[in-house]
């Protein structure tokens, strides 16, 4: 046999496809080449001419075939470890110009990293200071992050590119946090700084990629006609810094700037510190720990300085300003015609009819009125057949609007509803049918659930709305053993706000079954349908079923509060007032609760927004930082101090929407990950303080609120 040593030898087409690959060692290489000569010897050898070998021949050769295959497997590629995961952010390496840089003309600045770098929301996330008219071009590429100004450069200015958190690198997603830079185009560049957190008013949440900005003009109108003169966005966790500020006195304000226009509009979200801001920096000592090269600990200290105020506290609230209009108005059916205002309305429209035999006559008069608590939502059942009768109605409608000045001013619109009836098709009438009564329509009249809560009204909801009930065909009755014994009667009771909406109040026996029977035609809609029978069996909770959940609330002394119970989506199912330090939920079923305080100012029972025109900061809102677990039949008593947390780290984390994006060894990770649920207390996702080397978080001075020092942020060493 032999082999051939030419092009298309498979031994050299091997050879050569095992050089290309550029990760295989040189071992592993000469192996797949003794085999595949091996391998070819064997298979072009002469059989015949082969088994002629003495025994110790074929004990030599298998020798060789085992032999290499040892050796490739020696040489067999496996994973590769890698070496432990990046969690380091990029680090800069240089700029130009350098950081601090004076008398700079050029409005190109380059930034280089120690590693390939991305963007993250550059324009968002990205701002400069001072304010630009014109988008700045932002672009990373390889390790080079580019920013061209495109507005003409101020002189004697400092300028501040604030990255927040939009650097990270390329592969791991480390994020570069709080990274800024700054120069000056003239002789001296401006070095001090405020720092705080935003939160939103209501739910505590952090702010994320919200403007904040810092004005010289502390007049109270110029957020809202003057660009801020200095701004930053806040991160993740709400936190932001206003850099490179001149010395003296300055308001501050947080905007959610959707027309990027740098001021507040009245329908943008609002915070503002109510203290006027000086900001000021201090020499400070700061300890670091350096290890030697023994292993060795020691502690080292050197000068650092302290920028201050670095604990500015903000709640973002919004006014609910809406402009007042009319969005929309429709005659879904004959009877019934409903108007959309834009924005809620304390007042009620005059609608007056402008046609027909009712011409002149106001339209409420003629209906049945079903509206939204905000009276933004109105729905007319007209009562009177001599109008809903018109095919087009017109209706002079006298509102209240919102003008070119922002004013409420009453104006007058006519408004057309037409209704066309639907064309029912024909059928062909058989002679049976020739006598046919025609079909009734009755009125609907529906019971709530089969199982009742014990201090809760058995509720009924009607298709139309009622001109009668009566109250003598409306029979209760409970079952004892297996008979159905009757009861004293309650009396249906319209709802205030929805006339289809009826209550049916009784004291219910706890674990008793209950019927409800309603004779046909006992009540009757105001377009003369009437009911058929109606009969309804249901279940009332045993006390067993139930839950009671109290909070006794150490530190708020004489103020008003108000605590809300919240699901796991944050939302309220419940709400108690705190008499005399405890707050009272009970009837609770069996489950997983939050819950919230607020401060009731005004004490209406209600949380209330802020209002800029008046400087009027949104009541104060604590949230109790651990979820509560109730099982049936328990009764459970929490203590809580609603100052002894710093606001920023109050909310659970299993509830905040605004999580952070924490990576493995950031603090906090690994809690309640992928909606794990935990048996114990929780922990809290605090990285230390952001803005300095003290361990003072926004204690109650830095809060802008209308309560003076009632409460707010307190640590354990501030107590």
């Amino acid at each position: 046999g032999g082999f051939s040593h030419s092009p298309t030898s498979p031994w050299l087409i091997e050879c050569d496809r095992l050089n290309r690959g550029a990760k295989l060692g040189i071992c592993r290489v000469l192996s797949k080449c003794f085999v595949a000569f091996l391998l070819k010897w064997l298979i072009f050898l002469n059989f015949d001419a082969y088994m002629k070998h003495s025994v110790s021949r074929i004990y030599h050769y298998m020798a060789l075939v085992v032999i290499a295959l040892l050796i490739t497997a020696c040489a067999s590629i496996g994973r590769p470890e890698g070496g432990p995961r990046d969690v380091d952010p990029p680090v800069f390496v240089r700029s130009t110009p350098n950081p601090g840089a004076k008398n700079v003309t050029s409005s190109r600045i380059d930034i280089f990293f120690d590693e390939n770098v991305q963007l993250d929301d550059p324009s968002s996330k990205i701002v400069v200071s001072p304010a630009q008219k014109q988008m700045p071009s932002i672009q990373a590429q390889g390790r080079r992050v580019t920013v061209e100004l495109r507005d003409t450069m101020l002189p004697n200015t400092t300028y501040t590119i604030d990255f927040s958190d939009a650097i990270n690198d390329l592969n791991e997603k480390n994020i570069l946090n709080g990274f800024a830079m700054d120069f000056s185009t003239g002789d001296t560049i401006d070095t001090l700084r405020i720092s705080g957190v935003l939160l939103e008013a209501r739910t505590l949440e952090p702010a994320q990629g919200v403007l904040v900005g810092a004005y010289r003009n502390l007049s109270d109108s110029a957020v809202s006609t003057l660009p801020m003169e200095r701004v930053a966005r806040t991160n993740q966790l709400g936190q932001f810094t206003l850099r490179n500020l001149k010395a003296g006195e300055y308001r501050v304000y947080a905007v959610n700037d959707l027309n990027r226009d740098y001021h507040w509009d009245r329908s943008e979200d609002i915070a503002f510190f109510d203290a006027v801001v000086s900001p000021s920096v201090e020499a400070i000592s700061v300890t670091d720990t350096l290890r030697g090269a023994g292993g060795v600990d020691s502690l080292v200290t050197r000068g650092g300085v302290r920028y201050l105020p670095n604990d500015v506290l903000l709640t973002w609230f919004n006014e609910g300003y809406r402009p007042q209009y009319l969005s929309d108005y429709k005659r879904p059916e004959r009877t019934k015609v409903t108007i959309n205002f834009a924005a809620p309305s304390d007042t009620f429209p005059v609608l007056t009819i402008a046609d027909g035999p009712l011409k002149g006559v106001d339209l409420a008069e003629r209906s049945v009125l079903r509206r939204s608590a905000t009276r933004d939502t109105l729905v007319y059942w007209i009562t009177d057949s001599m109008v809903y009768r018109q095919d087009s109605l017109l209706v002079a409608a006298r509102y209240l609007r919102t003008d070119t000045l922002d004013n409420l001013t009453w104006t007058t619109d006519t408004l057309k509803f037409n209704f066309r009836q639907a064309k029912k098709k024909e059928k062909k009438k058989k002679k049976d049918d020739a006598d046919t009564v025609p079909k009734i329509e009755f009125l609907a009249f529906t019971p709530g659930s089969s199982v009742q809560d014990v201090h809760r009204p058995m509720m009924f909801s009607a298709s139309q709305p009622l001109s009668g009930i009566d109250s003598s065909a409306v029979h209760l009755e409970i079952r004892v053993d297996t008979v159905w014994r009757p009861l004293k009667s309650s009396v249906l009771e319209v709802d205030s706000l929805d006339p289809m909406l009826y209550r049916y109040d009784f004291k219910w026996e706890p674990g008793a079954k209950y019927r409800i029977r309603i004779d046909s035609a006992a009540i009757t809609s105001v377009y003369g349908r009437w009911n058929r029978p109606v009969e309804h069996e249901f279940t009332v909770k045993k006390m067993e079923d139930y839950a009671n959940l109290f909070f006794r609330i150490n530190d708020l002394d004489t103020a008003k509060a108000v605590v809300e119970l919240l699901n796991s989506s944050d939302a309220v199912v419940a709400t108690s007032h705190v008499v005399d330090g405890l707050a009272s939920f009970r009837f609770l079923a069996p489950n997983t609760y939050y819950a919230r305080l607020f401060l009731d100012a005004n004490g209406n029972g209600k949380w209330d927004t802020g209002l800029m025109s008046d400087r009027r900061q949104p009541e104060e809102v604590y949230y109790y930082p651990r979820k509560v677990a109730v099982k049936a039949n328990w009764d459970v008593e929490q203590p809580w101090s609603v100052y002894d947390l710093p606001l920023d780290v109050q909310k659970p984390l299993d509830i905040k929407k605004n999580k952070p994006k924490l990576k493995s060894g950031d603090p906090g990770y690994g809690r309640n990950r992928d909606g794990e649920d935990e048996e114990d207390e929780d922990g809290f996702y605090n990285d230390g303080n952001f803005h300095g080397t003290t361990n003072n978080r926004y204690d109650n001075s830095r809060r802008g609120n209308a309560f003076g020092n009632s409460g707010g942020l307190r640590n354990a060493s501030s107590r």
